[in-house]
Parts: structure tokens; C-alpha cells; sequence
């Protein structure tokens, strides 16, 4: 019992390809002798033909994935394709540590822990690339003795 035709008809009916049209298996006989588009038709409004849902690409282990490398996993050496360059331009780099340093020196002048005259040259040292991080900025101005500790 080859039902080749019916399925292709049912297909164009359908508007899918062949491999998604359903048959109901208990009524095969009566699928069979639909030779006609109208037969096959109203056979798709009494449901003995359907379409199946299409496969798509499930997104779930990705999902996963990207919730773990959130978390900081799945990030080692034997997963990186890019240079560190290209994973984060040292220019970038650069822009961030000099944001911090700039943000910090601007607090400590706001609270009146250093003067406009440290500020200013904490601020030049800090863009010609002196300092390393805000902790050494915290460690120069203690060694150096240019905090001024407030009374009260």
C-alpha cells in the first residue's frame, strides 16, 4: 500500500515538505483512496491528515553554556581563539585602569584628603602611565606623606 501521491498532494495542501505530513494509521484505507485534492482536503479537516511540527535547533545546551561562562567557567586557555589583544585591546585596558585612577584622585580631592597641587601631580603621573593601580596611588601618597588627615 504506497500512499506516494496522497502524501505529495497532501504536501502542497499543506504547504510543508513530505517528510512532515502525518497519516493516522488507523485510517489508511480510506487515505488510500483519496486520489483527488478535494478528497485529500476535506481528509485534512476531519484530522486523518496533519501536519507534524517542525525540528528546530534546540537553544537548551547553549542556554547553559553562556550561564556558566557568566559565572566565569568554561573560560581557559583551551577555549580562547583570540589573542588577549583581541579578547580585550590593551588600549581598552589601559582606559579602564586610567578611569579608576582618575575617579579616585577626584574623591580624595572632593573630601579634601590632598591638596589641588598633589591632585595635580598625582594626575599627570597617573596619565604618563606611573601608577598600576589605585592601590599603588594609595601606597605613594602614604610613602610620599601627601594625605592630609582631617580633624574630627
Amino acid at each position: 500500500m504506497t500512499l506516494k501521491s496522497q502524501k505529495r498532494i497532501s504536501a502542497s495542501i499543506l504547504k510543508i515538505g513530505i517528510h512532515r505530513v502525518w497519516f493516522d494509521p488507523n485510517r489508511l484505507s480510506e487515505i488510500k483512496e483519496a486520489i483527488t485534492k478535494a478528497d485529500i482536503r476535506s481528509l485534512i479537516k476531519d484530522l486523518a491528515i496533519q501536519k507534524k511540527p517542525s525540528n528546530s535547533i534546540s537553544r537548551g545546551r547553549a542556554k547553559k553554556i553562556k550561564i556558566q561562562k557568566a559565572k566565569g567557567r568554561k573560560k581557559g586557555i583551551g577555549s580562547r581563539k583570540g589573542t588577549k589583544n583581541a579578547r580585550r585591546p590593551s588600549k581598552k585596558a589601559w582606559i579602564i585602569n586610567v578611569r579608576n585612577q582618575r575617579s579616585l584622585i577626584q574623591l580624595l580631592k572632593q573630601k579634601g584628603y590632598i591638596t589641588n597641587k598633589t591632585f595635580r601631580d598625582i594626575y599627570r603621573k597617573s596619565k604618563g602611565g606611573f601608577f598600576r593601580s589605585k592601590r599603588h596611588i594609595k601606597l605613594y601618597l602614604k610613602e610620599n606623606k601627601l594625605v592630609k588627615i582631617k580633624n574630627g
